[in-house]
Order: C-alpha cells, then structure tokens, then sequence
C-alpha cells in the first residue's frame, strides 16, 4: 500500500492505495458525508448498507466526528421514507438500493426533488424484473427513474464510484437537487481494484459550508413552522412546476465546479462529457458507465493500427441528468460523420434507447440553430443487458457496422439475434494484447467452497505487497451455493481498465476436477500457460484421468500442469470441504508474483482477518492448511 499524499499544510488528502470494490468504495464517501443512512438489502447494492451499518456499530466516526445514524427499515419504499424525513428535517441523508428497490422508492422520489431537498441515492444499477427476474446489471433501473427529477451520475469503475459518490455529497448541497449516483451492478459494484481513497479532511473540504448552513436553516422545526407539502390547484401548480427550471439549469454548471474542486484536491480531474481517440474521427461511438473500458482500449488499439475505416472515438458520458448538451457538442469531433449510441437497457415501442434520443435531440437542435454546420447519421445499439458480456471484438464489429455502405439504425451485440436480426458479429481474432508485466489467472470453483473469498484475499495481497495494479472479477451463478463460481484476476503495472472477462489467462485453476467434464476450461489459458488442477490423483495418474479434450490441449498446446489433492489437506486438518486455502498457497507458488515467504505472511494475516471471529481453532486449520 503507498503512502498517503500529504499537503502543505499536513492533511492528509488521502489515505494510499487499497484494493476494494466499487460498492466498499462509494459507501466510504458517503459514510463520511452522511449523518442518517436508511438501508434495506437488495443485490448487488446490498454490500453499501452493510458496510454503513458496520461502521456505525463499531463506532466509526464521519468526517464531522460523530457517528452516523443507521437503521435498516422493513423495504426500500420505507428506507425512502425515512430518507425524506431525515432530511427534511436538515440531517445530511443517504441511502443505497438497485432494481425494484430504486422503483419502490419513486413516489418520495419526485417528492424529494420537488422540493428542492439535498440527498444522494447510490445505485449498483441492476436489471428490472420483466420476462424473468434477473439479478444482474444494466441501466434499466436507472433509466426507469429518469423522469423523477434527480441529477444522474455515472461512473465507471471503483474508483470513479468513490469519486463521483464525494462529488455527489458536495454538488446536492449547492444545486438543491437530489442526486442519483450509480454504477453498473456487478461489473462495478462487486469489481476489486485499486482505488485511492480520500481521506476525511479531505471530502469535508469538499463541501461548501454555507450550503451545508443553508439546508440546516430550512430543516422543519416545531419552532419556526412553515408551509410544505401541500395541495395545489389548476390556478397555481403549473407555475410552480417551471419554476424549478434555473435550478436544473444551473445544476450542470455545479457538477462541474465541484468536479473541478475535486481535481485540486486529489489530482484527478473528470468532466461532465470526455472524448477519447483520434481528433478527427469519422466515427464515434457514445457510452456511459463501465463500457468505457474496453471501448477505450479498441480506439487506442483501431487508431494506432491505421484501421482501414479510418480513425475512430468514444464520447463518454458522466453527466445523464439534468442532459449535458452543451458538453456533448464541445467534445464531438467535427469530423463526426456516423455516431453510434450505446444503451444498456431496452425500452421496447420507444423510437430509441433513453441515451440515443437525448444524443439525437441534442445534435438535432444543435444543427437547427447553426451551432453545428452538418448533421452526424446517428444510430443505436443496445448492449450488456443483465450482464452479458462486452468485449474489444464487439466494439470493434460495432465500428465495422458502422462504417459499412448500409449500416444498420437500430442494433444489438453480444448476442445472436434469430429473430429480428438486428445483431452485429464481433470482430473475428480481434483481442487487446497483454503488456510484457501483465499477468492474469482464472479459477473455476463452486458456491460455497472458498474459492471467491481467497481469490479476493489473494487480489488484495497482490495489490498491498507488490508495485502492480490489481483487479479482481467474480461470475456467480444466481443460484449462488453449490453452483459454478469463475474468479478472473488482473495484474498489471499500470492502471486495468478492462471491464471484461479473462478470456487468455497465464494460468487456470480447476478448484473442482468433475468441471473438467462439464466446461471447457483450457479454452481460457493462454498456449503454454499453466493449468493447476485440486485432483485426488498423483503426478503419474492424473494425465490418465483428464478428459480428452484437455489431454489434447495439454499436448498440443504445451500447457504445463500441476496438480495438488486439496481435499486430502482440507481433512488432514479439520477443514472439510474448504479448500480454499490449499489452493490459494498453490497459486502463490506457481504464480511468480510476490515473494513466497512475504506471500505465505500475508496469507496468514488474511486468514485471521477472514476467520478469527470463528474461533481460533478456525484460524489455526487454515494456517495448518498453508504448511501442508
């Protein structure tokens, strides 16, 4: 872990590099800026609350120095109530939600925005239950909210949601509007990487004080009673409904401010709407959330290859509401002559996806009033919808469709649509190669059996011991124990961007041999890559026992296998079933990435850290595990 960057004037502006998910690192904001935290659970936000609630019962103080109020109510609609009167009453609110949640809470959404009140909801965006109930995420939540009257914050990756979560606590205070901050659920929220935190001097210095004295003065108070919350008639509510409008026409403006005062402070600096790529590019793809990673990495990788379509760009939207169009129009190249907008969600009988329209009326109105000397061919695509996977290939095959004679107006990618034919095939052979210091590894594993909660110690003891960036991805069954588990790790001496699956890993472990029938798990190792099998077989035995397909792929590929019985060790020592241990040591050895004796300490205090409210005895068949 580095150290903390200091100021002059010794503050300790943040507190060094750790290695957390998106959902740990946004609730860390928003605990220190929060006086009253309402909770209830719902995946993949679920983990925001719980940390909060944490927190408080252990005492943790906020950046005020005292110790947040959490109390988890009996559903989301009752965690927006008690949200409302908290800070009607002057109290500095949060509260953490995603999917049905985020729409149980709509009525005292429009009510809190209606009168003008400050608070922050942050969102592990998840898809709405429609055909079939899905637990994981795309914006479909979020932009079912769109209407409710919140400014709309998105960020892309763990440490955009711990910055953007402080941005959101600052910017509700001056613009008087709620704020909606979210993350892709899953990608984002459950994704170990590096992220550095602000320290609580620092998030305090954020805020504006008289903003903060502001909406202390219009908390309700039995002392000073006024008027709020009434019934109006045809004579008077209309008029007050637009006389919201310089509130919501500012708000942009004061994201952007706090933005900038964000950057003074911490070094990095964010804007309402970024352009990425070639200055002049034809075409231009527009995305929002955590997309951005792998597009990112196609139009570095198109640009510098001279792709024949010729030069290519991402506009990467922050900012959803109140829509940033003046931002939008100062970042598209001139040059644009075919935009292609992403959305994650489907809106099924709307002309467009919710981005799509605000781009088009945007770039329309822009082009009527001579702000813009041509009009861009603007078309949609949908994409990631609960999670589907979102790969450089597809982004590149999104670019050759819409650089072909005839491209398509509406499209979808990522899967093969039989149907409607709208779908887009990915780029063949198109991958971003890895750096000569990157390393990654996958692990297959089952629910319940140990494999995720060591490959995150393991994420974060690379990320503490080494100079190397980490990041570590989960893939759950919904089913959760008992069903498959896949683990894709990352580590590279520069920052990992990659919001995509491990698909060509240094090394593959098979926590579970009877997977070897079931998936084909060589088929994410790399050629003479290292394949680390928990099998109760010997050396001289286990080639015999793989199925055929892996035998072929051990030979021809040159893959070099190890093989441990972890099941043997679990039980030696007391550990059943858990085997977690064993094959998080055997990683280590094989791995090459920290010293084995630094490794096996750091092991040792991750499972004390894991294990020790269970008793020692727990502790003491881990550490037995390691040894053996």
């Amino acid at each position: 872990m580095s150290a903390p960057n200091i100021t002059p004037s010794g503050v300790a502006v943040d507190t060094g590099i750790v290695c957390i998910d998106g959902n740990e690192a946004a609730a860390r904001a928003a605990y220190a800026l929060s006086e009253t935290v309402a909770i209830y659970p719902i995946t993949p936000a679920s983990p925001m609350g719980e940390f909060a609630d944490e927190w408080a019962a252990r005492g943790d103080l906020n950046a005020w120095g005292v110790v947040p109020s959490v109390s988890q109510l009996q559903s989301e609609a009752g965690a927006a109530g008690a949200l409302h009167g908290a800070i009607q009453a002057g109290s500095l609110g949060v509260t953490f939600t995603a999917s049905q949640g985020l729409l149980l809470m709509v009525p005292e959404m429009f009510k809190i925005a209606g009168e003008l009140t400050p608070t922050v909801i942050h969102v592990a965006a998840r898809t709405v239950a429609t055909h079939a109930l899905s637990i994981f995420g795309d914006h479909s939540d979020v932009m079912a909210v769109r209407q409710t009257g919140w400014i709309m914050l998105s960020s892309s990756s763990p440490q955009e949601a711990h910055d953007f979560a402080a941005v959101s606590h600052a910017a509700t205070l001056e613009a008087r509007l709620p704020v909606l901050h979210f993350m892709d659920g899953f990608r984002t929220s459950h994704e170990l990487n590096s992220v550095r935190l602000l320290g609580d001097d620092a998030l305090r210095g954020l805020i504006d004080e008289d903003a903060l004295l502001a909406h202390r003065g219009r908390g309700l108070d039995p002392d000073h009673p006024v008027l709020r919350g009434s019934a109006q008639n045809p004579d008077v509510f209309f008029q007050a409904r637009e006389a919201i409008n310089p509130f919501y026409d500012a708000a942009p403006a004061i994201v952007q401010d706090v933005m900038d005062r964000f950057a003074r402070v911490s070094g990095r600096a964010y804007s309402l709407v970024e352009y990425h790529g070639a200055p002049d590019a034809t075409r231009v793809l527009v995305v929002m959330g955590s997309a951005i990673g792998p597009v990112r990495e196609t139009v570095d990788r198109m640009n510098a290859d001279g792709d024949a379509g010729g030069p290519v760009g991402v506009v990467h939207v922050r900012l959803y509401r109140p829509f940033p169009s003046e931002a939008l129009l100062d970042v598209l190249p001139a040059t644009a002559e075919r935009v292609l907008v992403l959305d994650r969600t489907k809106e099924p009988g709307a002309v467009g996806e919710p981005l799509f329209e605000d781009v088009v009326t945007a770039l329309s109105e822009a082009f009527m009033h001579g702000r813009r000397d041509s009009l861009p061919k603007v078309h949609g695509a949908r994409y990631g919808l609960a999670s589907k996977e979102f790969t450089p290939a597809m982004v590149a095959g999104l670019f050759d469709e819409l650089g072909s004679a005839a491209p398509r107006l509406r499209m979808t990618v990522g899967i093969v649509d039989d149907v409607t034919h709208l779908s887009v095939v990915p780029r063949a052979g198109f991958e971003i190669p890895a750096g000569p210091r990157d390393r990654s590894a996958v692990f297959f594993g089952l629910g319940s059996d140990g494999t995720v909660g060591a490959n995150k110690n393991t994420t974060k003891i690379v990320g503490d011991l080494t100079d190397l960036h980490a990041q570590g991805y989960f893939v759950y069954d919904s089913k959760k124990s008992g069903a498959t588990t896949v683990s894709h790790l990352r580590f590279s001496p520069d920052p990992i961007h990659a919001t995509y699956l491990v698909d060509r890993a240094d090394l593959v472990a098979v926590h579970q041999f009877g997977l070897l029938e079931k998936l084909d798990v060589t088929a994410r190792l790399k050629d003479g890559g290292i394949l680390l099998l928990n099998a109760p077989f010997g050396p001289d035995q286990v080639f015999d026992m793989l199925p055929a397909q892996v035998r072929h792929d051990v030979v021809d590929r040159a893959l070099d296998v190890h093989t441990i019985d972890a099941y043997r060790i679990a039980r030696e020592v007391g550990l059943g079933g858990r085997i977690n241990t064993v094959m998080q040591t055997a990683y280590f050895a094989l791995a090459d990435l920290v010293d084995p004796d630094a490794a096996i300490g750091a092991i040792g205090a991750a499972i004390r850290k894991s294990y020790g409210s269970r008793g020692e005895s727990v502790v003491e068949r881990n550490l037995a595990a390691v040894d053996l």
